[in-house]
């Protein structure tokens, strides 16, 4: 069994101390913001449903709300290239938004504008579940890459992976109390009541989510840098081709 390998075990580990606890948490955090987009991904998240059920609000004219909030997203994701930084979060903004705007025109219903979104917001608590439940935690399957282990908190970081699963577990079931929320509402409110609502609940789930993940991982084993792992391996493979070769030229050199 080589050294990108062996697994890991909360005995393998020393004891941290104070310093390492509090870089762990840093780095931690660090990675969440990078992952969930930080508080500016957030603003993007929540700016293009406020302006719609403002607009709406307004003068009920749902053709108008609709071309604000695609407006807005599209402003959103043009800010962005210009500024050079990641687009992904604006992007699924945008798409998120054309979705809404598809519905709500079919039926002519602006209540249908939140539709997409609430469905997406429905299978992704259950993709948290049902992975978790499967052994492949979907929290850990999107930090992994962040924090340079991938998957090998699966097999080798037993401690990481109960840390994903609980952060997986939180996820799925804030969500599915959100859900709990909205598709009643849905059913029964206005559009204005119903709009208000869901944009008084973009914000507060996603940071609760957010913090319970932060405090399972931060208590976690460190992660495994894998890609550290593959360059020592590689930098040693040389080192020992070079000995060899050195050790042939010297042979050699003997005769």
């Amino acid at each position: 069994m080589t050294s990108l390998d062996k697994p890991t075990s909360e005995t393998d580990r020393t004891t941290r101390t104070d310093q390492e606890d509090a870089d762990a948490k840093a780095v931690t955090e660090a990675a969440l913001f990078e992952a969930f987009g930080g508080v500016r991904g957030m603003v993007e998240t929540v700016v293009p449903g406020l302006l719609f059920v403002t607009v709406f609000t307004i003068n009920k004219n749902l053709t108008a709300s609709a071309v604000a909030a695609l407006a807005v997203s599209l402003v959103l994701v043009v800010v962005r290239l210009i500024r050079k930084d990641t687009v992904k979060h604006a992007f699924s903004g945008v798409f998120g938004v054309a979705f809404g705007v598809v519905f709500a025109r079919m039926t002519g219903n602006a209540k249908d504008f939140y539709l997409p979104g609430m469905l997406y917001t429905l299978g992704l608590a259950l993709a948290y579940l049902i992975t978790t439940l499967a052994g492949m935690p979907l929290i850990g399957l999107i930090l992994g890459p962040v924090f340079k282990e991938n998957l090998s908190w699966r097999t080798r970081n037993p401690g990481r992976k109960k840390a994903y699963a609980k952060a997986s577990y939180a996820w799925g079931l804030i969500l599915l109390a959100k859900c709990a929320i909205l598709f009643p509402l849905y059913l029964w409110a206005d559009t204005t009541q119903f709009g208000w609502v869901l944009v008084a609940l973009k914000i507060p789930p996603f940071l609760l989510a957010v913090y319970l993940t932060w405090v399972f991982l931060a208590k976690a084993p460190p992660p495994i840098d894998v890609f550290a792992e593959m360059e020592a391996e590689e930098q040693a493979e040389k080192k020992r081709k070079a000995a060899a070769e050195a050790a042939a030229a010297a042979r050699n050199q003997e005769f």
